[in-house]
């Protein structure tokens, strides 16, 4: 809802710039000055509310319907300078071509946002991806390192999904794989790191976080998940693995495969 809201918000902001354009542009027609140019703002604002809101599964027509709008606006101000002396042939051929401009630039830029988006983010959850996981991984490390403060990396299997998988197809698994998220960002901070680094394998990064309260966490974690597990109907667990450390005294591949084989110790305990 706040997602919802916060787009609306900005929509109408993007409207308004182009109101507030047209008028200057109008007030200003007949001078020197030239105001045009600055018609592409909208449109690119437009392709980034898009780009993010359509998160690669669906392609918004935000940015087309506000490069039409566009296209209206500059000219119908530029066709009232002269009305009704300005040609409606003239008018229409004009709002055509813009649109189909400002259309073009739309998509166009919408695509470039779009896939700085998701280079760093996994398509399916919207988790961090690997790369991003790495990088702020290394930035934790480099962060405790100055401050003396512990760091908690949790490795997450989920346990049975390939039957799951299997006796209830894959729409089912990417569910599955989705709630996993919700999961884990419902249950972490804005400046941990939530990523999925495999098939069912996921990071969780708290940073400032010693032993104890890690262990409060992941036991929040498993609770939470075996709740929604089983409304759902799933015969799925997680297996968890954590380990913490302070500041740069192992690699992030050498603490990743502690908690890695934490992880499998739990998993095998399960059998």
């Amino acid at each position: 809802m706040t997602i919802k809201k916060n787009t609306l918000w900005r929509s109408f902001l993007v409207i308004l710039e182009i109101l507030i354009i047209t008028y200057l542009d109008y007030k200003e027609s007949g001078t020197y000055f030239s105001l045009d140019v600055l018609y592409c703002l909208p449109v690119i604002q437009a392709a980034q509310i898009g780009a993010i809101r359509a998160m690669r599964r669906s392609d918004t027509q935000m940015s087309t319907i506000i490069g039409v709008l566009v296209a209206v606006a500059w000219s119908s101000a530029e066709a009232a300078v002269i009305w009704p002396s300005f040609p409606i042939s003239a008018l229409v051929m004009n709002i055509f071509t813009r649109s189909i401009t400002f259309t073009v630039l739309g998509r166009v830029v919408t695509k470039l946002w779009r896939e700085r988006e998701y280079s760093r983010k996994d398509t399916l959850t919207e988790l961090a991806n690997r790369l991003e996981f790495n990088e702020r991984f290394e930035a934790e490390q480099f962060r405790s390192e100055r401050s003396g403060n512990p760091y908690s990396l949790l490795y997450i299997d989920i346990d049975q999904f390939k039957q799951l998988n299997d006796q209830h197809g894959h729409d089912i698994g990417d569910k599955a794989l989705k709630t996993v998220a919700h999961i884990l960002r419902e249950n972490s901070r804005s400046v941990d790191t939530a990523a999925r680094i495999g098939g069912d394998e996921f990071v969780l990064l708290f940073t400032e976080t010693d032993e104890y309260v890690c262990d409060i966490l992941v036991k929040r974690i498993r609770a939470a998940s075996e709740k929604v597990f089983k409304e759902q109907g799933w015969e799925i667990s997680l297996s968890i693995g954590h380990t913490t450390a302070t500041g740069k005294s192992r690699t992030t591949d050498e603490i990743m495969q502690d908690a890695d084989a934490n992880m499998y110790a739990i998993k095998k305990q399960k059998q």
